[in-house]
């Protein structure tokens, strides 16, 4: 039981980490504004700023995207293992949940602004660029929704 406890919290910080070092590799080896090209034509990396959530919403209002990751990841927290302690998948994204959202949090409070560097096109479509912790957040919600469809459906 205290694993099933402690693994989302151990997931978190292993997100944590791995979006942190992965923006900092970014800040030491492309310039600020720099595209690297790895798959032409569909995926590049990226070293941008954004100041906003996603695609841009909220750009500059620095304080309520602190304040509002603040409060969603302290009410995951203190009552998250409710809502996520069902299924093994539930707590992997109850993990990626709390680590994404920690990733971008240290991002704002530190300096305002969130480093992107993922970045996918398909033919004209150039989807916004991106980071691990938006990936995990992103991930996570749509892994539940599956998950917890599928738990209603078995019931009826």
């Amino acid at each position: 039981m205290l694993n099933n406890r402690l693994m989302p919290f151990i997931l978190g910080v292993l997100i944590l980490l791995l979006d942190q070092w992965t923006k900092y590799l970014v800040k030491t080896n492309l310039f600020y504004g720099e595209s690297i090209s790895i798959i032409d034509g569909f995926f590049n990396l990226v070293f941008i700023k954004n100041d906003g959530a996603a695609w841009n919403i909220m750009s500059g209002q620095r304080l309520i995207l602190v304040l509002i990751s603040s409060f969603i990841l302290l009410f995951l927290i203190l009552k998250g293992h409710e809502f996520f302690s069902a299924k093994k998948i539930h707590r992997i994204t109850y993990g990626m949940l709390l680590g994404g959202i920690s990733g971008n949090l240290v991002d704002r409070i530190l300096t305002g602004k969130v480093i992107d560097f993922l970045d996918f096109q398909i033919g004209t479509y150039h989807y916004p660029s991106f980071n691990i912790a938006d990936a995990c957040i992103c991930l996570s919600v749509i892994l539940y929704f599956i998950t917890s469809k599928n738990n209603k459906q078995n019931i009826k």
